[in-house]
């Protein structure tokens, strides 16, 4: 049994579009950066604690030969000057955002975490995006269609941002919150360990 640990619609269509079948389930944990964390740190924390805490909450419920697996996810972008920027509280956060986006090359990261009965897994992926400059009449008019107020770093690749992003270096679907190869093969390797019969040494 796969569960996704998030909220997400676009992790939930990810997923879907991969081919898995899973259920979703809310993980309620504090977003917060700690003092002086970095951003791998950080969004691999996040995942892990998403992960174990819908593990806590799931495993009681799981049946006897259907081993559950928890998928934790969360993605962050770093600004070219090095600021780890989460989802904007307002619009004018939003605004600075974009404004330091603009015209550069920034990182975007996700971390995941698999929990399962053998333990937790934990990666990172990371991608590059190039935005092109913007005005900020462009700023203030895509701020105000609200589509940057629930996405990191204040914009979403697969929305009208689109039109700003002329080069990808890496995993497209990172940038959307879940790196679909990374994440499939954890999940598949999850899986074939779950299979072997114990003391079963796997294949070199």
């Amino acid at each position: 049994m796969l569960v996704l640990a998030s909220s997400s619609p676009r992790r939930r269509e990810l997923l879907a579009l991969a081919g898995f079948e899973f259920a979703a389930v809310s993980a309620s944990i504090p977003e917060v950066l700690r003092p002086d964390e970095q951003a791998i740190p950080y969004v691999t924390r996040l995942a892990r604690e998403k992960a174990e805490a819908v593990w806590a909450s799931q495993s009681p419920l799981v049946r006897d030969g259907d081993p559950l697996l928890v998928l934790g996810a969360d993605t962050t972008v770093v600004a070219p000057d090095g600021q780890i920027l989460e989802k904007p509280a307002d619009e004018a956060d939003a605004a600075r955002m974009l404004r330091l986006l603009s015209g550069s090359t920034h990182k975007v990261i996700t971390g995941v975490a698999l929990v399962s009965a053998a333990g937790v897994e934990v990666a990172a992926d990371v991608t590059y995006v190039t935005l092109v400059t913007l005005s900020d009449e462009e700023i203030a008019a895509y701020v105000a269609t609200g589509e940057s107020l629930d996405k990191a770093g204040g914009y979403g690749i697969q929305g009208r941002a689109s039109r700003w992003v002329p080069r990808v270096h890496g995993c497209y679907f990172n940038v959307m919150g879940l790196p679909l190869a990374l994440v499939s093969s954890m999940i598949e390797g999850a899986r074939a360990r779950s299979m072997r019969p114990a003391g079963v040494a796997a294949s070199v």
